[in-house]
């Protein structure tokens, strides 16, 4: 599987000790972007959970004029089923307070964010960001995004699954087969070349992959991977 489409298997940490910004830092360098928050708020146990690799003082400044009440990255991904890149919010509300600031602290302003809907309601948000020009991070853009949306959900997952009462709650029922395809596609392989390895059709590979879906209360089948492997469904390819 390509680089750009790699997991990074929080389950690999050692002692099982969850180094969530550890976790950021490695998506950074593996992405080649410059930094990464990830912003969660679970409705079931009234917790918020924030980790993000920017510097001490801008974290400071952010939280002490309680940017994140204006803050369109943040935002407007809330109210979004699909990644939010940064340059469509240079008209909203709040951007140039936020950009502003964060300008004067040598921060990026190239970026994107991509939302998470979680099985009982819970949205989590994973921005990535870099210092490029607008061109260089439209490509960057374009190759990295299957990756964040992967790691989007296997970090939120992960975050979630930290909580006792979440750990109890979130068991979907996947059949022996929905597991099977997943697997195989968490391997690199394409929906025609699993049909040909488990003798299915492609469509009722599809028909699988969309239950598989549905049931991992996913949009897209990499982030059905990813929320598979983070419950344990089924292995990192």
């Amino acid at each position: 599987m390509n680089k750009r489409m790699d997991l990074i298997d929080l389950a690999s940490t050692p002692d099982g000790q969850l180094d969530f910004v550890g976790h950021l830092n490695k998506l950074c360098d593996r992405l080649g972007v410059e930094h990464a928050t990830y912003f969660s708020a679970n409705p079931v146990t009234g917790k918020m959970h924030g980790f993000t690799t920017y510097p001490e003082e801008w974290k400071s400044h952010y939280v002490s004029e309680r940017l994140q009440a204006h803050d369109p990255t943040l935002l407007a991904a809330l109210r979004s089923v699909a990644p939010v890149d940064w340059r469509r919010l240079e008209h909203t509300e709040g951007y140039d307070r936020v950009f502003r600031d964060s300008h004067d602290f040598g921060l990026p302003d190239q970026g994107v964010t991509v939302p998470i809907r979680g099985l009982f309601g819970e949205v989590g948000l994973l921005c990535a960001c870099a210092s490029m020009s607008p061109r260089d991070w439209s490509g960057l853009r374009r190759e990295i995004i299957g990756s964040l949306l992967n790691n989007a959900v296997h970090l939120h997952d992960t975050v979630m699954n930290s909580e006792p009462l979440m750990r109890t709650l979130r068991h979907p029922r996947l059949s022996s087969r929905e597991i099977e395809i997943l697997q195989w596609i968490a391997a690199g392989k394409s929906q025609m070349d699993v049909g040909a390895i488990v003798a299915i059709s492609p469509r009722t590979v599809e028909v699988h992959l969309r239950s598989a879906r549905e049931k991992l209360c996913t949009i897209s089948t990499a982030q059905a991977v990813g929320r598979a492997v983070s419950l344990g469904l089924i292995q990192p390819g």
